[in-house]
């Protein structure tokens, strides 16, 4: 099925470059980069029945940032002054799809019933580097998820702008993260909104520049007005030409695309770890050396190791097993092997440690037999020569 997927990928990438970024004819319109594979149906009928409705932004850092996310909270205040919205701001800097999916149960679903939820991850999966098939596994588990936690959730996903993919998109490329949200989208029938294909289109045909308007990923006021627009305009595609709905009606889910998607997600709690070494629990946990944590990585609990030979099993039943680490200017190597098999080394040191102590996930088995296993971790001695120390910070176990 997964093979048949991504097949599927790059056919639908070959024939849709020219519809996404090749609109010569007539005037720009925002609806020429929503798809509406699916509707809001549900959302619409909860804003007339119940008059409570909960909406989650699930994302990064643009998610998480003031601009059009509370553009949309505004709008729908507005449109429905009757009804009382409890908005969930989700959204932490530098968090792409793998975190989203181990999260979105303690920090979205966990919180009650939610009924229209906001998904992006394509900027962030871009600048992490994430794998093509832990897009797919983290994007498929996070819908997945949403569904059996609620049956008549509404979903969109979108895929927002970053000079990378603009340069994709000039240079005839479909960007792998905006093509797995797409599909996603496509398959789970739910909108989905490209906006990276958007900007690049409006900013080659002359309407505003990337370095004077947008000027960001983090976009400008300006460019937070573009992504509210489109999202904007889908509501009232969604509302136009149709006859209200009068019944809520369950999502269908299809097959799973990836027997191994992460629908199972969740965090696993680092007090279940069997520390054998150098390893210690720390109640609060805060940064010592003057560096910034991302909010909701300090002043709590995390499993810390400073010296090379510190040691640590976790036993764990699933498929999958990663970690969430605090990656920052001292951050080390480390070696992990699963069941006593081969061991791996990763340096847990990344481009932004050395000013940030940051959120890091790191999925380290994959495809394991759905049965009970031991992840084995030890701290090793030589480290990256950016590293200014051989520490693992451990905030979550990551089990699927």
């Amino acid at each position: 099925m997964l093979k048949k997927f991504l097949l599927m990928l790059c056919f639908i990438a070959a024939i849709t470059l020219n519809a996404q970024v090749r609109n010569d004819a007539g005037p720009i319109r925002s609806e020429q980069f929503i798809q509406q594979f699916g509707g809001l149906n549900n959302f619409f009928l909860q804003l007339r029945l119940t008059k409570q409705v909960n909406v989650a932004f699930l994302g990064g850092s643009i998610t998480r940032n003031p601009g059009w996310r509370d553009k949309v909270g505004e709008y729908l205040k507005n449109c429905y002054p009757d009804v009382r919205f409890n908005f969930i701001n989700a959204g932490i800097p530098s968090l792409g799809s793998v975190p989203h999916a181990f999260r979105v149960w303690e920090d979205v679903f966990k919180k009650g019933r939610i009924d229209l939820m906001f998904i992006e991850a394509a900027v962030n999966d871009r600048g992490n580097g994430t794998p093509e098939i832990q897009q797919i596994r983290s994007l498929e588990g996070i819908v997945r998820q949403a569904f059996s936690t609620n049956p008549y959730i509404n979903l969109v996903l979108m895929a927002f702008a970053d000079e990378r993919k603009i340069e994709d998109y000039n240079g005839r490329l479909i960007p792998v993260e905006v093509k797995v949200h797409q599909e996603i989208a496509r398959e789970y029938k739910v909108p989905f909104i490209n906006f990276a294909a958007e900007v690049t289109e409006r900013i080659r045909a002359g309407e505003f520049s990337w370095k004077e308007d947008f000027k960001d990923l983090h976009p400008s006021p300006f460019g937070q007005e573009v992504y509210f627009s489109s999202i904007k305009r889908l509501f009232q595609l969604q509302a136009e030409n149709k006859p209200a709905p009068t019944k809520l009606k369950k999502a269908k889910v299809p097959r799973a695309l990836d027997q191994y998607n992460y629908k199972k997600g969740r965090y696993a709690p680092i007090k279940k770890a069997i520390l054998k070494s150098g390893f210690s629990f720390i109640d609060e946990w805060k940064p010592e050396d003057g560096v910034r944590a991302r909010p909701g990585f300090y002043s709590r609990p995390i499993l810390e190791g400073t010296q090379a030979g510190a040691e640590l099993d976790f036993e764990f039943k699933g498929s999958t097993i990663g970690l969430a680490v605090n990656s920052g200017p001292d951050a080390g190597t480390i070696e992990y092997s699963i069941d006593g098999g081969k061991p791996v080394t990763v340096d847990l040191f990344t481009p932004w440690s050395k000013s940030l102590h940051l959120p890091w996930y790191l999925i380290l088995g994959d495809e394991l037999k759905k049965s009970r296993h031991t992840i084995n971790i030890k701290i090793l001695g030589n480290r990256n020569t950016a590293s200014k120390g051989n520490a693992c910070r451990i905030v979550y176990f990551l089990v699927n």
